[in-house]
């Protein structure tokens, strides 16, 4: 199985998942193999999630079926079968979006609309006699097979280099219906985005890599909920410059996020694309959200919790395929490694001296008890200032990768505030940690901290996740800034 350079290995088979055969864990996609058909996979954890793809990325993945009928290898003969998805424009919420693809089986799937990673905002609702349509597709299914004496993974590499091609020859020109409609019929968006964060530069900085999309007019970042329309995204050049091509008529309002910066860009006016027209909004200025400098930080503003500490598995629940892999996190059970590593107390994190990539776990999650019920957990952040501004507003930006049915209260300097100083309400049914994942549904936080909460010397926010209804519940942060107070203003 292949789904993508650095994600394909050899793969058991569907019955070592048969009762017989492997252990069903915490649900019932996830099975220890405990006597596979193949020795090489026992002890390994099968679950369907390990595999998930971001929409951004899920454009061709599949399997390669090798003849060893033989006498020796290299005459043996290998036969590909891929799903290339050439266009994303029809899926739901957007190129951060994860799916399912392909897993044991052999299964391949091309996924159109799910709820995963995101939760009851992705139900599709209808209104009393709504009238919806929408097109899904088409993909396109590549057979491919090597001569003898090649390597089975030139498969893939031909795969790859189909999925440009169809990439190149959307939208297709077979299909018959009214309702998919051709390139000329179709709309662009043209335009350069720049960036200004007043307490780093005054100037407008365009940035490379940053994501532009068009969807459904609707609330800043609505972009990830919006199911029921289509979405035409692209990333900018190195210049900041962008263009979205092929877009349906329809009415949009324009969307953006930045690697780098919290927060959502949004287009201040709804853009109308007609058959053939050729927008150009000129050179739009996000301003990310900023009140003061930055005191201390915790992590990069990318929407993902992947540069946190993810902890080694469990050696009876190993995947073997992500053993020293930049996705360390698609382990099953690490949920439990956090009452392994802090039986008693919790995370304590020291700004400036202690290193978010070793100190600060990726998922704040309930710790197991003894009695095999859970409890919710408190993390610290201890920091020091030296001149407090008792007079002043401070700002603390708490960016989520993703939650799941988790409460977050935050105290400063009083472990025991009642009530806190900040509450949410119980939020979030993206069940990232249970299916493996590193992000879900972002959302931003933020906070004013009066001055007369803080105190000249050694200071703590208290982060405490409160629900303890499962395994599964928790926090997964993708970035933490405290701010001083607004009337600081200085630039590079």
């Amino acid at each position: 199985m292949v789904i993508a350079d650095n994600r394909q290995r050899f793969m058991p088979r569907s019955d070592d998942r048969l009762p017989e055969r492997g252990e069903v864990l915490a649900y019932p996609e996830a099975v220890r193999l405990v006597n596979p058909v193949e020795p090489e996979f026992k002890g390994e954890v099968d679950d369907k999630y390990e595999y998930s793809i971001e929409s951004r990325k899920n454009q061709v993945h599949g399997w390669i079926s090798i003849n060893s009928s033989s006498e020796s290898e290299s005459e043996s003969k290998s036969t590909g079968f891929w799903i290339i998805t050439p266009s994303n424009e029809f899926r739901s919420a957007g190129p951060l979006k994860q799916y399912l693809a392909s897993h044991v089986g052999p299964t391949s799937l091309s996924v159109f609309h799910s709820t995963h990673y995101s939760g009851a905002d992705l139900i599709m609702k209808f209104g009393v006699n709504e009238a919806w349509k929408k097109v899904f597709g088409p993909i396109f299914i590549y057979l491919n097979s090597n001569s003898d004496g090649f390597s089975p993974i030139n498969l893939w590499e031909d795969a790859k280099h189909q999925m440009v091609n169809e990439v190149e020859r959307w939208p297709y020109t077979f299909p018959a219906s009214k309702d998919f409609l051709s390139s000329d019929q179709r709309g662009k968006v043209e335009g350069r985005l720049l960036v200004r964060d007043r307490f780093i530069s005054d100037t407008f900085v365009p940035v490379k890599g940053a994501y532009l999309g068009l969807a459904h007019p609707g609330d800043v970042g609505s972009w990830q909920r919006e199911c029921k329309g289509y979405q035409f995204w692209t990333i900018t050049d190195d210049k900041g410059y962008f263009s979205i091509i092929n877009i349906l008529p329809g009415d949009y309002n324009l969307y953006s996020w930045v690697n780098g910066f919290i927060g959502d860009y949004q287009y201040n006016k709804v853009i109308n694309i007609t058959s053939g027209s050729e927008i150009k909004v000129g050179e739009l200025v996000y301003e990310p959200p900023r009140d003061g400098p930055t005191l201390w930080e915790i992590g990069i503003p990318d929407r993902s919790a992947a540069e946190f500490y993810v902890p080694d598995p469990n050696p009876l629940y190993v995947n073997k395929l992500y053993l020293n892999h930049s996705d360390r996190y698609r382990q099953y059970g690490l949920w439990e490694r956090y009452a392994e590593l802090y039986p008693k107390e919790d995370l304590v994190y020291n700004v400036g001296t202690s290193d978010y990539k070793k100190d600060w776990y990726f998922a704040q999650n309930t710790r197991k008890k003894d009695n095999n019920t859970y409890e919710g957990t408190t993390w610290q952040i201890n920091f020091n200032l030296d001149r407090v501004n008792t007079n002043g507003t401070y700002k603390l930006r708490l960016a989520l990768a993703s939650v799941h049915f988790a409460e977050l209260q935050v105290r400063i300097n009083n472990a025991d505030a009642n009530p806190p100083l900040f509450r949410t309400e119980i939020i979030g049914k993206d069940n990232t940690i249970a299916r493996h994942g590193i992000h879900g549904m972002y959302r931003l936080y933020n906070v004013d901290v009066q001055g007369s909460l803080l105190v000249n010397g050694n200071n703590t926010i208290f982060l405490t996740q409160a629900a303890s209804n499962g395994p599964f519940v928790g926090i997964l942060y993708d970035y933490i800034r405290l701010e001083g107070p607004s009337q600081v203003h200085f630039y590079d």
